[in-house]
């Protein structure tokens, strides 16, 4: 893992250090993340995860260590950072009682821009909410929720988006939701940092992966590389049987059932035979 920062990290951290009276949370963290990436921020609870999140977005001041933020430093330019960057919690910080597109309307008047309808309704076509924008936000299932949560986190194009474990709590079909509005950000050119403790969601959205262990960093790549850690796993081979849903899907392809087989049939041939004999 290198040391120096890169050129072209949106966020580089050196020597980060974090304790809370006797507990070391963070014992000297090293990471660049590059311009429009997504970096996905492994842990288990506890790790420091957040910790290192509300250091990079000002909230919390470092005990040692360096840390910069579009090209500003977390601690001698802090409003700086605050400017470009934009944080969302574990969980999602909207009005229930608001419709989707007041609550975003009004995130973009506290904002100060101009047209904030025409932002609303933007974002809300972006993350595939159109129809929703007019219900109250308390109707949403909790995958809405927090596409609307992320989508008020990028009202004034923050290019630098902080999501800490952004899918706590959802159901399967409402994490699927989220993947596509954070891989729809950094499409669009926004960088995206993601905490998770959840291994398959580094997988499915991250460029590159940082395992954060007691404190350290102890690996940090793209997912082939962390791969190539370990040695080949040996395979065995196993018939596959069928799944309820091959079959199901087979027959009604077809029209018809398979051959049945007969029970009163097994075991009997032999028998059968000498008995005509």
């Amino acid at each position: 893992m290198t040391t120096s920062p890169k050129g072209d990290a949106a966020i580089s951290v050196r020597g980060i250090t974090k304790s809370f009276k006797d507990q070391q949370v963070l014992r000297g963290v090293d990471l660049d993340v590059a311009r429009g990436s997504i970096f996905a921020l492994l842990g288990s609870n506890g790790a420091g995860k957040t910790t290192l999140i509300k250091i990079l977005s000002t909230l919390l001041r470092a005990d040692a260590g360096t840390a910069t933020v579009h090209g500003r430093d977390v601690v001698s330019d802090a409003a700086g950072v605050r400017q470009a960057i934009s944080l969302t919690g574990q969980f999602a910080a909207v009005d229930e009682v608001l419709t989707g597109r007041e609550n975003l309307v009004l995130v973009a008047k506290l904002r100060h821009l101009v047209g904030p309808g025409g932002i609303a309704d933007e974002l809300l076509a972006r993350f595939d909410l159109t129809e929703a924008g007019k219900r109250a936000a308390g109707t949403y299932s909790g995958g809405m929720r927090r596409r609307l949560d992320i989508a008020m986190s990028l009202i004034g194009h923050p290019p630098v988006v902080f999501l800490d474990e952004p899918t706590t709590g959802l159901d399967p079909e409402a994490r699927l939701e989220v993947w596509a509005a954070i891989k729809e950000l950094a499409a669009g050119g926004t960088t995206v940092l993601l905490t998770t403790q959840y291994l398959d969601e580094a997988e499915q959205l991250a460029q590159r992966i940082a395992i954060l262990h007691q404190g350290h960093i102890i690996a940090n790549g793209t997912l082939a590389e962390l791969k190539a850690l370990l040695p080949p796993v040996e395979v065995t081979y196993v018939e596959k049987q069928p799944s309820l849903e091959e079959i199901f899907l087979a027959m009604t392809a077809r029209g018809e059932a398979p051959t049945q087989p007969n029970p009163a049939a097994s075991g009997t041939g032999s028998e059968d035979q000498e008995a005509s004999a």
